[in-house]
């Protein structure tokens, strides 16, 4: 399982700590990740996704996952997510194609 943020793409960085007599030390920075079951309104069931603290704080700003994984980039969604996004524009269709 990799480290990298499912929804936003954020993953492992490297760089250096640096002490007080400048001496730099090879370090990981690691993202915050915690495994979260987010609710699809469209689709009416629980996802369960590993996502960044900070994803979860833009899924909510921006009014939900559903409207999240619509306005998300391809390039930074996983595997699962895309499928999920699938799903949820397809539903949508069906839903705008009924009203």
């Amino acid at each position: 399982m990799s480290r990298r943020c499912e929804l936003t793409g954020k993953a492992v960085q490297t760089g250096n700590l640096v002490s007080h007599s400048n001496h730099k030390t090879r370090t990981r920075f690691l993202p915050n990740l915690v495994n979260v079951s987010l609710i699809s309104d469209s689709l009416k069931r629980s996802v369960r996704l590993r996502v960044a603290a900070a994803a979860l704080r833009s899924v909510e700003h921006r009014g939900g996952l559903d409207a999240f994984l619509l306005k998300a980039r391809d390039a930074e969604l996983s595997a699962g997510a895309l499928k999920l996004k699938r799903e949820i524009a397809k539903k949508a269709a069906e839903v705008q194609a009924t009203a």
